[in-house]
């Protein structure tokens, strides 16, 4: 019998990312864990025999200390895409002439320390506008991958909130942070953005069919905390239900899906950073071995190849 068609992607977020969101001093030093995060995931994924998508962030790319985790990436036979620049979560506020800049700059870094050219674009915190759908589509790229269809990102945002250092200003850039209420009725299966001269394929971060609630790594970890038996079932039932719906997964990672309290104390804030590094990724590999049995997981690019020709057109 044949496995529908699932992609896997990483957000590779790095610590100073998470420090500048956050509103927290010294991340323009740009403190790094690239070097204990992309190895862990790597072995993981080699174990696992699996080639997912690395969206990664520009700045990063454009440091020479950082070449060499990226580099191992690339080597390793997994896609690269762009995830900005500068990794700001408000890029609904960027002009035309920002947004080209912050890819271009993005696109030049990553392929000067990969040497792979990005086709599959995902914005920092789901951060997206019309604007940005049409500035991809002119420059050519194959994919977004940017909505979060779920109703959760305000309460998500939040929870974020109370525990970060922002003043009022800050807290308006950040107003979209994980999405907006109506992103839960965004579709889940790809889809095409329709666009004055032009169109993109979305690809969504798939969430639970008519609840649409998360089932992304992160969310799962922080149902683990309490309960590690609720958190595996709660992945079955939603795969379950995926394959019913006939709703293709698309299912998301982040670093600190593999980093715990123990490597990185000063994001304690975070849910779930009270579980060790070696507990987490035990449980990722737990997560995506129970995928890999029901579908043909594959990268992004890969993915939307397979879904481009099915996918409905939506206007931005």
């Amino acid at each position: 019998m044949t496995k529908p068609v699932a992609s896997l992607s990483l957000d590779l977020d790095n610590k100073w990312s998470y420090l500048k969101t956050h509103g927290d001093a010294g991340w323009d030093q740009f403190p790094t864990s690239l070097p204990l995060v992309v190895p862990r995931f790597l072995k993981l994924l080699r174990e696992l025999e699996l080639t997912i998508t690395v969206f990664v962030v520009g700045q990063d790319a454009a440091l020479p200390e950082n070449h060499a985790a990226l580099a191992s990436i690339a080597a390793d036979g997994h896609e690269i895409g762009n995830h900005s620049f500068h990794h700001e979560p408000w890029l609904h506020l960027y002009s035309r002439d920002q947004l080209s800049d912050e890819l271009a700059r993005a696109e030049q870094a990553i392929q000067g320390a990969t040497g792979y050219q990005p086709v599959g674009f995902r914005g920092p915190g789901y951060s997206r506008s019309s604007t940005l759908l049409q500035v991809l589509a002119e420059k050519g790229y194959r994919y977004d991958a940017s909505t979060f269809p779920t109703f959760l990102g305000p309460l998500a945002r939040a929870y974020y909130f109370f525990t970060a250092h922002l003043d009022d200003e800050q807290r308006q850039q950040r107003k979209q942070l994980f999405g907006r209420m109506s992103d839960g009725f965004l579709p889940l299966r790809p889809y095409v953005w329709r666009l004055p001269g032009g169109e993109i394929l979305e690809l969504p971060v798939t969430t639970m069919p008519w609840t649409k609630t998360p089932i992304h790594l992160s969310y799962l970890l922080y149902l683990y905390q309490y309960s590690p038996l609720l958190a595996r079932n709660y992945f079955r039932v939603a795969l379950r239900i995926c394959r019913v719906c006939n709703v293709s997964l698309s299912l998301l990672l982040h670093p600190l899906d593999f980093l715990g309290g123990d490597d990185e104390p000063d994001l304690s804030f975070f849910p779930a950073m009270k579980l060790s590094g070696a507990e987490k990724v035990r449980f990722v590999g737990e997560i995506l071995a129970m995928m890999r049995r029901m579908y043909d997981v594959r990268t992004m690019r890969q993915a939307a190849e397979h879904f481009r020709p099915l996918a409905r057109q939506r206007r931005a």
